[in-house]
Order: structure tokens, then C-alpha cells, then sequence
């Protein structure tokens, strides 16, 4: 069997951990790309080898073919692997690989290019008979008199799109002309083509995937569906497979379909055709993807075939292992994508600092992650941290596991959509399969409420008390900076406050008798007994309940702490633990940099070099999803530099605005 010396990996995150893995069951040496952001990243320690990308844009690094070549020239590389995203669609990184003698680990030129571009795959694969919607390309006037013919709502898409991009629906003709011409800037500036089409707009579909491998004999296989209508900003959030809408002969009808189009293209590779299904069952071709997906891992759990691991045999010229007749779907594995985000903020991207993370662990349950310690997510990368996979006999066991590991996910620093993931899951319409494209549109508001409520039934007393002990026995055993450990209890039953979340309780230790503890919070007596306890762990007994919660330092605001799902902010106000919430190194309050809260684009500046400006003036506006943020003068001071211009895209990781104290002359 033919296989490969060395692969680099051109490319970052989970998806380069995941090809370095497979790459390394098979005994091949690995090679890293790293940009400065990613110097101590997960896939960069994994790998047997890592080269630094200079610059400081994904252009300049994960985008740039000439460095990537040289790097593969250098590293003696025989074989590129690009992953998703980033180059793994493109020609131009094919070719160099080619021009160069290294294997490019994908599929043909002529199928990455035919099917790159939406026009031109629907007309090649239109000529197949294979069914898809009713379209239109062409100029403006042709696209408003094919427009006529074409049944309401339509969809106008980039001819260059995806992921969700360059795509707006039309239900009034009227606002025809307005939503190409918008559709067609925003094609430009993603894709840097500005060539739209239109087609017909199939109301509350499913979107459905089919898996196909194909080698360099003309083998093609399908290892049947995923089920992926669960999506927010047409970019997808939960799949499953198989898939819970189909019967058995519509699944045949369209793994034969996928593999009469990868056939007719000479597909050699890894890849997914994506379909749209009526609420008829009726299929219609969408696209096809000539890449390894996000979402394999499914496939794998109920095919139990390793896709990396085929696309890289594949490459290295051995023809198929499997055939049509071995293959089937055993079990349900549905996934969750795990993002740094903030549902309740139209998604919104939420870079910053993990400042603890443990991943759940269960036979049942596999994790592609992009880190495996705190780390910092970066405002100019995709903010996916990770898919967290779940599989059982059935969907309902498969739905259930993924409930209990998200409940065992922790993540503390940044906001996340763990909650919001949690209520889909456990929403009757998504039980019950009633879903379509547009399932968190239409459940949102009823999913935010769900989250509120959730978070209202949990008992705060609980959280207080493993809160209370926890801040004792470990500052008491493991710091030895802490007040009670120098100099313990200076009164009988000391009486102090708690804020939850800014939400303040009354708590007073009555007593303690080594790791037993007779609490009083808001008047309601608790006995509590420490029972286990590390570093960012307790599991204590309160009035005969085991609770067992995870806890990290968030330095001046107190201390997080993890309890069934959800996340809480807790701070001590009483004398004795004052002290602990002064290390301000980290707080913008003292420090001279100003930074945005988010990623944005920065519209206006109100100060100049050399200004004085008190605490509470504004500096700048930064405009993020369609809201202007205010950044404000954390203290009175200096402006010493100006960092950014007026129409610059700006990070929450780099200063903005650099200020000074005022000099005092006497």
C-alpha cells in the first residue's frame, strides 16, 4: 500500500489536530504552519514538526501559496493536506503543488474548479438529469426577465459563495434590483467575484449531505447522509446521521445521485454533495464541497470508516478499500459545534481568553478540538473551538449523551453557545424531528427564554454554598498568599456577603469542624461537608445532596464557577477576601492600553494626540453586527498614540489607543 514520508498541513485549528491524528495512526511524519497568533497552538505541539508563517494577515500566512511551497520544499514534505476552508479549494495551491512534485491531498483541478463556481456546476450537473431548483444566470436584465418565470421567494447567491455568505432571499420582485446589486458587493468583497445567480427559494427545506469517496480509477462510493438543517446564518450548528427526515428510498435515490455526479467529474477524493429536500421528500442538487467537511466525524461514528485516513491513501494512488456493498449506517451520531460566540447577540463572535477548559469524557462521545488547555481565541479566525460528537443505538440515547456531555463541557473567560446548544437539543420540535433551515429563527426567542428560565430553577444557595467552602478549604490548603491561611477566622460566625452575578446573599458560617461546615444563607440553614477537592474542583454533600461544581479564578471579578450547564460570576465582599480581587495587572482600568470589547470596524475617533481626557469621555466608536459600540476613558489621562484609522476592521486583542497619566508639575 503507497502512503507518504511527510504531510504538512496547511492550515490550523481542530481540523489540522484532526489530519495530524489520522496521519500519525498511519506512521506518517507530520509538519505545522503556524502565524505568530498561533505560535504555542494545539496542532503546532501535536505535529512532528512546525515552521512559522511570517506577516500578520491570514493573506500573508494561511492564504499564501508561495510560502506554504517553500516551507514544503524545506520540510522535504512529500504531500499537502489544506483540511477545510482557507486553500483547500483552491487551483492556484493545486497547481503549485503539482509544478513542484508534492501530492496535493484533494480532488483534481477540473472538479475543485467546475464545482467552485455555483453557475457552472448547476449547469453541468442540470445536464444529468440529476433534479435541482429553477434558476436564472446572466446580466441584471436577464436576471429580472428570468425572475418572472421563477416562483416566489427566490434566492440570490454568489456564484463564488459559501459558508453562508453572498446569499439574500427575495419575496416582492419590487426588491429585486436592490438585493442583486447588494448581494453582488458582498460577493465582491468575500469572494472577489461579483457574479450572482438566482433560483428558486425552496420554503422550509432540509438540507442534506451525502459523503462520497472517490479514487484514481474511477471508483466512487457514497457512505450515505447527514441530516444538517439546523443552522444559524446559514452556517450549520448540529448534524446528524443518518438522517431522521428520509426513508430508505429517497436514501438511495440521492447516495446514487451523489455518485453520478462525482463519477461524472472524475472525483479522487474525499467530498460532499449538498441537497436540498422538500417537505415532500423531494430532492434538489444544492452544491458540491470538494473538500473534507466540518461535520465528517458523524459519518465516521456510524460508518466506522476514518475519512482522513481514506483521503490520504487516496492521494498516495491506492484505489479504494471499500466497496458500495460494505458499506452502512450502524447507531446515530449527532454533532454539536462548539463556538465562542454570543447567541443572544445575533451570534456574534466573542474572541478572548479561556481561562479554564475541560472537555467532558465518555466512551460514548469524541471531541475534535482546537486546544486542549486555556488559550486565547483570536478575533480574526473562524471562533469554532471545537464539535463534540455523540453516539447511540438510537437518536434519542445519541441526543441525550450529547445533553449530558454538554453539561460536562467547561469553559470559563469567554461567552459561548453551550447553553443555547443544550435548550435545541431539548426543544419538542427538534425531538421530534419538525426542523428545517430555518429551525433557530424560528425558535430563538423561545430557546433565549428557555436559557432564562433554566438558569432561574437552579438553587443559588447551592451554588453559594459549594462556592463558600471551596474558597475556604483551598485558599486555606493550596494559597499561601491568602488572608484565612495566614491568619484564619478573626471572629466567631463570620457574617459576609456573596454576589451571584451581581445578585447579593447574606451568608454566615456558623460553625466549622475541619471540612464541616453549618452555613447560613439569606436565613436558610445548610449543613455542607468538603467531600473532594483540587484545583478547579469540588464535590461537597449540602443537607445530604452531592453537588459537584468546577471553579477558576477570574482574578478581579471573583471566581467562575460551573454547575449543570451553566456559568456563574461569585464575589465575596467582606474584608478578609478584598485582598484577592486588587491584582489589577490585568485590568484597563490601570492599564495603558485601550482595546475594543470585540471585533468591529471603527467609524469614529474623538480625540487627538496630546488631549487630556477624564475617566467616563469617550474615545472612539467601534461598529460591530450592525451596533456602534462606545469605547469610553477608563481613567483621567493622556493620549500618547493613536493606534488605528477611522474605517480600520480592529481586534479585541490590540490596543487602539495608548494613554499616559498626567505629569504633575509643582
Amino acid at each position: 500500500m503507497r502512503t507518504f514520508n511527510k504531510i504538512l498541513i496547511a492550515n490550523r485549528g481542530e481540523i489540522a489536530v484532526r489530519i495530524i491524528r489520522a496521519a500519525q495512526q498511519m506512521g506518517i511524519q507530520t509538519v505545522a504552519l503556524f502565524s505568530k497568533a498561533d505560535s504555542d497552538a494545539f496542532h503546532v505541539r501535536l505535529a512532528d514538526e512546525s515552521y512559522y508563517l511570517e506577516g500578520e494577515s491570514i493573506a500573508e500566512t494561511y492564504l499564501n501559496v508561495d510560502k506554504i511551497i517553500e516551507i514544503a520544499q524545506k520540510s522535504g514534505s512529500d504531500a499537502i493536506h489544506p483540511g477545510y476552508g482557507f486553500l483547500s479549494e483552491n487551483p492556484k495551491l493545486v497547481a503549485a503543488c503539482g509544478n513542484h512534485q508534492i501530492t496535493f491531498i484533494g480532488p483534481n483541478t477540473r472538479a475543485i474548479q467546475l464545482m467552485g463556481n455555483k453557475v457552472e456546476s448547476r449547469n453541468f450537473v442540470a445536464q444529468l438529469g440529476i433534479p435541482m431548483t429553477k434558476g436564472a444566470t446572466g446580466s441584471l436584465a436577464e436576471l429580472k426577465k428570468a425572475a418572472s418565470n421563477i416562483p416566489l421567494p427566490i434566492l440570490v447567491k454568489a456564484a463564488a459563495g459559501g459558508g453562508g455568505k453572498g446569499m439574500r432571499i427575495v419575496h416582492d420582485l419590487n426588491d429585486l434590483d436592490q438585493i442583486i446589486e447588494s448581494t453582488s458587493r458582498e460577493a465582491l468583497s468575500y469572494f472577489g467575484d461579483s457574479e450572482v445567480f438566482i433560483e428558486q427559494f425552496i420554503e422550509d427545506p432540509r438540507h442534506i449531505e451525502i459523503q462520497v469517496l472517490g479514487d484514481k480509477y474511477g471508483h466512487v462510493i457514497h457512505l450515505y447522509e447527514r441530516e444538517c438543517s439546523i443552522q444559524r446564518r446559514y452556517q450549520k450548528i448540529i448534524e446528524e446521521s443518518p438522517s431522521p427526515t428520509l426513508n430508505q428510498e429517497v436514501r438511495n435515490a440521492m447516495g446514487a445521485a451523489a455518485v453520478q455526479i462525482a463519477k461524472a467529474i472524475d472525483y479522487d477524493s474525499a467530498g460532499t454533495l449538498e441537497f436540498l429536500v422538500d417537505k415532500n421528500l423531494n430532492f434538489y442538487f444544492l452544491e458540491m464541497n470538494t473538500r473534507i467537511q466540518v461535520e465528517h466525524p458523524v459519518t465516521e461514528m456510524v460508518t466506522g470508516v476514518d475519512l482522513v485516513m481514506e483521503q490520504i491513501l487516496i492521494a498516495a494512488g491506492n484505489p479504494l478499500r471499500l466497496q458500495q456493498s460494505q458499506l452502512k449506517q450502524s447507531g446515530h451520531a449527532i454533532e454539536a459545534r462548539i463556538y465562542a460566540e454570543e447567541p443572544e447577540n445575533n451570534f456574534r463572535p466573542a474572541p478572548g481568553d479561556i481561562t479554564y477548559y475541560k472537555e467532558p469524557f465518555n466512551q460514548h462521545i469524541r471531541i475534535d478540538s482546537a486546544i486542549d488547555s486555556p488559550t486565547t481565541i483570536h478575533s480574526f479566525y473562524d471562533p469554532m473551538i471545537s464539535k463534540l460528537i455523540a453516539f447511540g443505538d438510537r437518536r434519542e440515547i445519541a441526543i441525550e449523551r450529547l445533553a449530558q456531555a454538554l453539561n460536562q463541557y467547561i469553559i470559563h473567560g469567554i461567552k459561548h453557545n453551550i447553553p443555547y446548544l443544550l435548550e435545541l437539543i431539548h426543544t419538542k420540535e427538534f425531538i421530534e424531528n419538525k426542523i428545517s433551515t430555518k429551525f433557530c429563527e424560528l425558535n430563538n426567542d423561545y430557546i433565549f427564554k428557555a436559557i432564562e428560565n433554566r438558569k432561574k430553577t437552579l438553587d443559588l444557595h447551592q451554588v453559594i454554598g459549594g462556592y463558600v467552602i471551596y474558597d475556604i478549604e483551598f485558599n486555606r490548603l493550596g494559597n499561601k498568599s491568602s488572608v484565612w491561611n495566614q491568619i484564619g477566622y478573626w471572629r466567631n460566625a463570620p457574617l459576609f456577603h456573596v454576589l451571584v452575578d451581581n445578585q447579593k446573599f447574606e451568608v454566615q458560617i456558623l460553625s466549622k469542624t475541619n471540612t464541616n461546615y453549618h452555613l447560613q444563607i439569606d436565613g436558610n440553614s445548610y449543613c455542607g461537608q468538603a467531600k473532594e477537592l483540587s484545583e478547579h474542583f469540588i464535590r461537597i454533600d449540602l443537607n445530604a445532596h452531592g453537588i459537584k461544581m468546577y471553579l477558576s479564578d477570574a482574578k478581579e471579578l471573583g471566581t467562575r464557577l460551573s454547575y449543570h450547564g451553566e456559568t456563574y460570576t461569585l464575589k465575596r465582599d467582606d474584608l478578609l477576601y478584598l485582598t484577592d480581587f486588587f491584582d489589577a495587572s490585568s485590568d484597563q482600568a490601570i492599564s495603558d492600553q485601550i482595546k475594543s470589547p470585540m471585533p468591529g470596524k471603527l467609524i469614529k475617533i474623538d480625540i487627538s494626540e496630546g488631549d487630556f481626557v477624564k475617566k467616563g469621555e469617550r474615545l472612539l466608536i467601534v461598529e460591530a453586527m450592525k451596533m456602534e459600540n462606545n469605547i469610553l476613558m477608563p481613567r483621567d489621562g493622556i493620549i500618547k498614540e493613536i493606534k488605528a484609522k477611522i474605517g480600520e476592521m480592529v481586534n479585541s486583542t490590540s490596543p487602539l489607543v495608548i494613554i499616559e497619566e498626567e505629569i504633575q508639575t509643582t
